[in-house]
């Protein structure tokens, strides 16, 4: 007896003809929601200011006397705790005294500059943000001690740095953010090379901030992609960055070792990049470092002395956050430690 077979070959052309069908249909959406993931970020690239605002640029007749106060807000690890009971009472941190620390350090920029830097027409002023705004969770001892959990740190402070922003544009007519991430508002537990922005939460809060004030002209923002951001105020070329890339640092050159090293380096990077700059501005090491002749400027903590550092037996510094002005003729000048930390104040 004779089969016919010809009924079952076209079943089988019929299912291969699906198979690839549906091949090209899984091809196709891949396609299409990688162009969507695509707009997506040009979108955002696009929505946020990559290039400072054009009084920050512009050149200035020298018998005007223009200037640009800038801060760097930076390591200020808002909600992490330290006891002074752990650490010889050289040092407190919480959230009350983090908020007094904040209101000081904006208090005493704008009295610096209307009261102490005479004589000048301000054009606004340049808030740099080195990173490690928040602790994060990124240790246990981290996540058992904070003052509360991450996603309620940032409901809390964004709105605080909502008002100091306001206040500062208020002030000075205008206010600049550029911003830069830290290694303590990562979401994983070890530090990420890809998408390294987008995996911190800093990342989020700046984004939300930068939305708040979408309305008003007074505020820009410089949020970039990577790890660094390029800002120019008049001549100076700023490349501000967090810190954390540079390890190492012991004897008495302690960390100028691994920060030069590094500075080398970027500025290599920054030349094959054809995005060359003239000082690195940078957080994390927790000491302020004022080195312009070296290309190097390294904030200090809002947080302060704390348990890493005492046990580390590293050299003692007061909470301090550093500022300084931009004029169009000398660039740089005027250095200013501003010292944050009050214990009488602070009661503790």
């Amino acid at each position: 007896m004779s089969v016919d077979l010809s009924e079952f070959d076209e079943a089988e052309a019929d299912r291969k003809a699906d198979s690839e069908a549906q091949r090209n249909l899984r091809r196709v959406v891949a396609e299409r929601d990688d162009l969507r993931r695509r707009l997506a970020v040009t979108g955002r690239m696009l929505e946020r200011d990559l290039k400072p605002p054009k009084w920050m640029a512009t050149r200035r007749k020298r018998s005007d006397h223009h200037a640009t106060p800038t801060l760097l807000l930076t390591d200020t690890h808002f909600d992490e705790v330290v006891l002074p009971e752990q650490i010889d009472w050289l040092n407190a941190y919480n959230r009350p005294i983090a908020e007094m620390r904040l209101t000081k350090t904006i208090d005493t920029s704008i009295e610096l500059a209307r009261e102490y830097f005479t004589g000048l027409t301000y054009d606004g002023f340049l808030l740099l943000h080195g990173g490690d705004a928040f602790t994060g969770t990124i240790h246990q001892e981290l996540r058992e001690t904070n003052e509360a959990p991450l996603l309620k740190s940032i409901d809390h402070w964004e709105n605080l740095l909502a008002s100091c922003i306001t206040r500062l544009a208020d002030e000075f007519g205008a206010v600049h953010n550029a911003v830069t991430f830290g290694n303590h508002g990562r979401l994983s537990v070890k530090p990420v090379m890809k998408n390294r922005a987008w995996d911190n939460i800093e990342w989020l809060m700046f984004t939300h901030l930068a939305k708040y004030f979408a309305g008003d002209k007074r505020i820009t923002w410089q949020i970039p992609d990577a790890a660094d951001c390029h800002v120019q105020s008049y001549d100076t070329r700023y490349l501000l960055t967090h810190g954390d890339q540079f390890r190492g640092g012991s004897g008495i050159a302690g960390a100028l070792s691994p920060l030069m090293l590094g500075a080398v380096r970027k500025s290599r990077r920054a030349l094959a990049a054809s995005s060359p700059y003239d000082l690195l501005v940078m957080g994390h090491w927790h000491q302020h470092l004022w080195i312009p002749s070296k290309g190097l400027i390294v904030g200090g903590t809002m947080k302060g002395y704390d348990e890493y550092a005492y046990l580390g037996n590293l050299d003692y510094e007061l909470a301090n956050q550093a500022m300084w002005l931009s004029t169009p003729e000398h660039g740089v000048t005027f250095p200013v430690q501003v010292v944050v930390q009050d214990r009488e104040k602070e009661g503790w």
